[in-house]
């Protein structure tokens, strides 16, 4: 080691370390004290360097020893991510529990990816050709159903000299380049750096969730951005877990960051026991755990949001499409705050620092649809869960994640205490994504679909027009065609935005199915104001047999049928052809 890039520590403030005599730059990461505690320059003063560390600093002390490794924090991207769990750092909680029990002990360090499995590697490319950064090498198969495309580090080109077939551990050289670079199954890259691609492309397709209110009424494109701000209790985890089950991605990224600890563990031993829909296997075959729990340093906190985005982008450029989910940004961001207290920085509005919102948008910003350095095309698509101090939408997180992202999904703890789930509040959320959307939903579903949702909106907005005099006076005193509009809203509500993600049909909604649902509300709608016209009473209409069996519907297999003959038996009560 350099004799310049060894320092002592000359001042120790919780997780910030001061260094004297030390030669660094931002981010470079340095190893603390005698246990080679991992930490990563956050500030320079003069001639100290400010380190945050990932670990508990109890009894680090000036003078100790501090050496920097001249590297910023960076991840290891290879075959082995998928079924992994990790902390903050990219560390595997499973090799930390072998090696130090239930407790993670200090400086423990373990490689994020098994040195010593061997994957079947098979070369694409072969001698003489030339090859570029972002390209694709060859592929493992790393999964049943998922094919891991080793890729050429972006900043790495040339001709290949030699390449390799066979069975090999990601330490082993597959490839030689006539420069005399080494091509392994892995590479690093920093995680605070977007990985490059050709270009961004623009949000045309939607991501699939199978969830109706989403789908149909606030929908998220591929490598779009979303916010689930809501309070204690109102189902932010099972929406989540809703949307890494069912969401028509191949690779999902969990970020558990600064969750309690029995929250994260549910998640934990939920993911490998959720059936995924698609293989019939457990839904961990495709996915990345990155689990920073409350009690777990903070400093680590706020490097796991970056961990799990870099990964993203990995699985982004092999062409498939990921989507993260981060939960929660708060915590992140209270991870910030702590950091830039530390730090004595100029305090922004609650305490958090100045640059929130420049952090928060460097975040979403690496979300998108993009045509990657190979030429194919891949998403990431971000969803971050806000956990706003006692629901406060008004506090600084939640604000500005919304000046951020382009769909806002606003829960609502009493729609959740009245058992409606999911609790997504249909008159605050919003999606900037409707209008570019519209096309495909014309050209893949029907063409009625836009009309069909601005229906059913404007429907749901009248009712809470109307809702504010009901209470007042009672539904009695309105017009019966008011009455009836109150009526259908109901059915909008009950039949169609709610949903149970625990119901083995209704768990799951595809867009087909949506349409029919949505349009069969509507047919009973035009029959309802039609009886109303040939003096039909209110009562009557309400009251109708068939309206049940119809509401009962969407839980069948065959619900077509189903919601069929209910609606001709509605109109044969009710005399309506």
């Amino acid at each position: 080691m350099v004799e310049e890039l060894i320092g002592k520590v000359y001042r120790v403030s919780g997780p910030l370390v001061v260094s004297e005599g030390l030669k660094a730059r931002m981010y470079d990461v340095c190893r603390v004290g005698d246990e080679g505690l991992m930490g990563e320059v956050v500030g320079l003063v003069g001639e100290k360097a400010l380190i945050q560390v990932y670990e508990d600093t109890s009894g680090i002390k000036p003078g100790d020893r501090i050496e920097n490794t001249g590297m910023p924090l960076s991840v290891e991207l290879g075959p082995g991510l998928l079924k992994s769990i990790y902390d903050g750092v990219q560390r595997p909680l499973p090799a930390l529990k072998d090696a130090s029990g239930d407790f993670i002990a200090r400086g423990i360090e373990a490689p994020a990816l098994d040195r010593s499995k061997k994957w079947e590697f098979k070369p694409i490319v072969k001698k003489g050709d030339k090859v570029n950064g972002g390209d694709i090498l060859g592929t493992v198969q790393e999964t049943e159903f998922i094919e891991h495309r080793i890729l050429v580090q972006p900043n790495v080109s040339g001709v290949v000299r030699e390449i390799y077939e066979g069975s090999f551990t990601v330490d082993e050289t597959v490839a030689i380049l006539e420069d005399g670079t080494e091509l392994k199954l892995y590479h690093k890259w920093p995680v605070r750096i977007p990985r490059p691609y050709q270009e961004k492309l623009p949000p045309e397709i939607p991501l699939i969730t199978g969830q109706r209110i989403l789908d149909t009424l606030f929908p998220v494109a591929k490598g779009g951005t979303a916010a689930i701000p809501g309070p204690f209790g109102s189902g932010k985890t099972v929406t989540q877990h809703q949307l890494a089950k069912w969401s028509d991605t191949h690779v999902v990224v969990y970020i558990g960051c600064g969750e309690r600890g029995n929250e994260m563990t549910e998640v934990l031993e939920e993911f490998p026991e959720l059936e995924d829909p698609r293989t019939g296997k457990p839904l961990m075959e495709r996915t990345v755990l990155i689990a920073n729990t409350s009690n777990m340093p903070v400093a680590a906190r706020e490097a796991s949001v970056y961990t799990g985005i870099t990964i993203a982008e990995y699985f982004r450029d092999m062409g498939y499409d990921v989507s993260i989910m981060a939960d929660s940004t708060s915590r992140w961001a209270e991870a910030m705050r702590e950091i830039s207290g530390r730090l004595e920085e100029m305090p922004g509005e609650e305490g958090y620092p100045a640059y929130l919102a420049s952090r928060l948008a460097e975040f979403y910003e690496r979300a998108g649809r993009v045509r990657t350095l190979n030429g194919s095309i891949g998403s990431v698509t971000v969803v971050g869960a806000v956990s706003p101090p006692g629901g406060d939408f008004s506090e600084p997180v939640t604000q500005n994640t919304l000046r951020i992202v382009k769909v806002f999904w606003a829960l609502d703890a009493k729609l959740a205490a009245r058992r409606h789930f999911p609790a997504i509040n249909w008159l605050q959320s919003y999606s900037l994504y409707v209008d570019t959307l519209s096309e495909w939903y014309a050209k893949e579903i029907s063409p009625e679909w836009g009309e069909l949702r601005t229906w059913a909106m404007t429907v749901l907005q009248e009712e809470a027009n109307l809702q504010e005099i009901v209470q007042l006076v009672g539904s009695d005193a309105l017009p019966e065609s008011q009455r009836l509009l109150l009526e259908v809203a109901r059915l909008i509500r009950e039949v169609y935005l709610q949903q149970y993600a625990y119901h083995p049909v209704d768990t799951y909604c595809d867009l087909k199915k949506q349409f029919d649902i949505l349009k069969g509300i509507k047919e009973v709608n035009d029959i309802f104001f039609r009886a109303l016209e040939s003096g039909k009473l209110v009562e009557e209409i309400i009251g109708v047999q068939g309206i049940d069996e119809f509401a009962r519907a969407k839980f069948e297999k065959d619900y077509k049928t189903a919601m069929e003959n209910a609606i001709k038996k509605i109109k044969q009560n009710l005399g309506v052809g």
